[in-house]
């Protein structure tokens, strides 16, 4: 079925920004042993997941995608995950692999049109379905990832979309209070990464990946190629290191 609800789970963390200031995550202020800690096997990362994870996953229908590590959980043992993301993607593509896995308990996404799977498994009572806005999904993992209480967006007033929702009225203006959306993961996918997990995106696919790596309490990075530290041109880093927990190579296909 599809549930009006937005998903808001509860964090000890009120948004990623406390990591600027904290070593021993390996980032922040301090530039230690745990820089050189970040770069790790993709399996090791794929086994951190447990049974029943919120997973933050980026990508636009299957476009910047973490790809490998999709391919990695197919083959893992835990399944049950929520998954937050913008969409399914198609069932033989990205986020849909594992859609059709059956590896999903939950969604909360802005499009399933295109993964007939995902339908089938909603109207069969399989999966759970939470469709979300587009636009307010994004602002909604923003808010988490830089402390906010959450937004105020005029879309959904007066539709299903408002339904078990706040509803204030600003200047004669209806809008709904959309909660920030936290995960226990972002599986995010970048193009270039230092060693230190400054990250930089190729074009559209950067999409929902640079927000989900600021509202998530573990944020494990793909990325296709790994350079040197000062490497990457200040001006073409997007998420800085500090927020970026492990780097995973990407496999070759």
């Amino acid at each position: 079925m599809i549930s009006g609800r937005l998903y808001h789970i509860r964090t000890d963390k009120a948004s990623r920004g406390d990591l600027w200031y904290n070593p021993s995550k390996g980032g922040g202020a301090g530039f230690g042993e745990g820089m050189k800690q970040k770069v790790i096997h993709i399996q090791t990362a794929v086994d951190m997941i447990p049974q029943g994870a919120s997973l933050m996953i980026g990508g636009f229908l299957g476009d910047g995608s973490p790809d490998s590590m999709i391919e990695r959980l197919l083959e893992h043992s835990n399944g049950g995950f929520t998954i937050i993301a913008n969409d399914t993607a198609f069932p033989e593509k990205g986020i849909g692999k594992l859609i059709v896995a059956q590896k999903a308990a939950r969604v909360i996404v802005s499009h399933i049109g295109t993964n007939p799977e995902t339908q089938k498994q909603m109207i069969d009572g399989r999966l759970e379905v939470e469709l979300v806005p587009q636009g307010t999904l994004a602002e909604q993992v923003r808010a988490a990832g830089f402390g906010l209480g959450g937004i105020l967006t005029p879309t959904g007033v007066g539709t299903i979309a408002e339904k078990g929702k706040q509803k204030i009225t600003i200047e004669d203006q209806e809008y709904l209070v959309a909660l920030p959306i936290f995960a226990d993961f972002a599986l995010i996918r970048a193009k270039r990464a230092d060693y230190w997990g400054n990250l930089s995106f190729s074009l559209t696919g950067r999409n929902f990946n640079s927000l989900m790596a600021f509202a998530a309490r573990t944020v494990i990075a793909e990325v296709d190629e790994l350079i040197p530290v000062g490497g990457l041109p200040p001006d073409e880093i997007v998420v800085p290191h500090a927020v970026v927990d492990y780097l995973v190579r990407r496999d070759v296909q």
